[in-house]
């Protein structure tokens, strides 16, 4: 099984970086009367807030980042390249329909959502399955656990959004998750192939 391509590691290790790195400065241009914890990442990208270059230039750069992680991952199954992919085309699409600076915007909604899900689902859509052995990351029992973990820390932000008291919080944990899981993906393609659990 051919090794994912060195620059798989450039652009899938990137994305979580880079997402980091981009919230915590935009956090500094906002100033103290922006609140992390129960403020979302939307707000710092929004119409007329300090950050909106910066974190627009983040999602540009992040979405394409994925793009190229997908293309990168041949050992993947097609269907989960095609989810990671998606899940960048929606993260450059958020920046034809950032939030407004006050209020909810339904189309912004929409594709956050749909970037949610796609990066969600693309970890057991892109496992091996069949015989012989596979890098752990693309296991479809890993996976399904990277999967669940997303899915669950995204139900959390969901709940934390109703709530009002920590979704920011939430947020960041469910994208920094997504972000980081195409790497260890990507890692675990150029490490070598694990055989799975014996019997």
């Amino acid at each position: 099984m051919r090794s994912a391509p060195w620059w798989a590691l450039v652009s899938s290790g990137c994305a979580p970086v880079l997402l980091v790195g981009s919230w915590m400065i935009a956090q500094l241009c906002q100033g103290p009367a922006y609140d992390p914890a129960t403020e979302t990442l939307s707000v710092l990208a929004s119409y007329g807030a300090t950050s909106y270059w910066l974190m627009t230039g983040m999602l540009l750069v992040l979405g394409t980042c994925y793009v190229a992680t997908a293309h990168a991952l041949r050992q993947a199954a097609f269907p989960g390249r095609v989810a990671l992919a998606g899940g960048g085309l929606a993260a450059l699409a958020l920046t034809l329909v950032p939030a407004p600076s006050s209020g909810g915007a339904l189309e912004h909604g929409a594709v956050a959502t749909a970037g949610l899900v796609l990066l969600a689902v693309w970890p057991p859509l892109a496992a091996t399955r069949g015989g012989g052995p596979v890098p752990w990351g693309l296991r479809l029992d890993v996976s399904l656990a990277a999967s669940a973990l997303m899915f669950a820390s995204a139900l959390w932000f969901l709940a934390e959004l109703q709530s009002a008291r920590a979704p920011g919080v939430a947020e960041r944990v469910v994208t920094f998750l997504q972000a980081l899981w195409p790497f260890l993906v990507v890692l675990s393609c150029r490490r070598g192939i694990d055989p799975g659990p014996p019997g």
